[in-house]
């Protein structure tokens, strides 16, 4: 048993001409990739929609692993499916919008098929603006299709796994059982944000004790805030456009964090979880925070306090 952290690739950095991000160049994403090594990363994440990018400046998602690996790294692990969902055309609750959805992945998972990835990581229901979320015969229809794409995802070896935003539609405890006591075990998988459930005052541990058995990976991240304001309903993204919240997202080992991540990795631990922990710091240069030092500071405590909770038990 062995965990292995990856570095989920948010990042940005001050330039001469103001912020830039590494997909910027290949120098850029080459200084990038160091320094995600430097402080003792093993691999990274992605988004798929950088797809086009990657086509450009790489030639091909295999060119781009190799450059990835030519900077230190082992490997791309999983991709985060970054979709516009809008019921005429895409929302999985809408049965209408299914045969889109599956044929987007279609062409997705043959664009990505040049390496072979971990999980394709969705958001498994649309923004809902409403305090009741979605409703539960949408949340069958939820199901229903993850289903279908997760039995396709499997025929390239890749697991479909699902990620709750605070602001989605299928965000509290109660939606978040009942969607999967719906979903398929083989083919819908669960991946474990701990700062998105902790805003939408969902206790990360607990659900991952429920859902443990599904859990293909994790976002580690901290929250210094729950959402009490009901700041999930803010139109168009939450994330940027909470009036009482400038800054949700903290790094593992920050001042007043509310994730008991100790707690979290005793979990992980004693459920047998092996494999790979995604580190994401999504949004750290709000309020003169900067990327760099949010990573370094994640990585040490990955390193000096998570890292000894997890390898205490094995060793006995």
């Amino acid at each position: 048993m062995t965990i292995k952290w990856s570095y989920m690739d948010h990042w940005r950095a001050q330039g001469p001409a103001g912020p830039y991000d590494q997909w910027q160049s290949k120098l850029a994403m080459k200084r990038f990739l160091q320094q995600v090594a430097a402080v003792g990363f093993d691999a990274i994440d992605t988004f798929d929609f950088r797809i086009w990018q990657i086509f450009e400046q790489y030639g091909s998602v295999a060119n781009y692993q190799e450059f990835v690996q030519e900077q230190g790294l082992e490997r791309i692990v999983n991709t985060f499916h970054g979709v516009y969902y809008s019921p005429d055309r895409y929302a999985p609750e809408v049965p209408a919008t299914h045969p889109t959805i599956i044929e987007d992945f279609q062409r997705t998972l043959d664009m990505w098929s040049g390496i072979q990835l971990d999980n394709i990581i969705v958001m498994p229901g649309s923004r809902y603006f409403d305090e009741a979320g979605v409703p539960d015969d949408g949340l069958k229809h939820a199901a229903d299709v993850w289903g279908k794409v997760g039995e396709l995802t499997q025929q390239y070896g890749v697991n479909l796994t699902c990620h709750h935003e605070f602001y989605a539609g299928i965000r509290t405890r109660d939606q978040i059982d009942r969607f999967y006591s719906y979903a398929d075990p083989r083919y819908v998988k669960f991946f474990v944000d701990t700062a998105q459930h902790c805003i939408a005052d969902v206790d990360p541990v607990d659900v991952y004790e429920k859902h443990h058995e599904r859990v293909t990976g994790f976002h580690f991240k901290d929250t210094r805030h729950k959402d009490v304001n009901d700041d999930y309903r803010m139109f168009p993204d939450a994330e940027v456009s909470a009036k009482t919240t400038e800054k949700w997202f903290y790094e593992m080992g920050t001042d007043e964090g509310l994730v008991d991540f100790e707690a979290m990795m005793r979990s992980v631990r004693d459920h047998g979880y092996s494999g790979w922990i995604s580190v994401e710091h999504d949004k750290a240069d709000k309020l003169g925070g900067d990327y760099a030092e949010s990573t370094a500071i994640a990585r040490w405590y990955a390193k000096n306090v998570l890292d000894g909770i997890y390898t205490e038990e094995v060793a006995r």
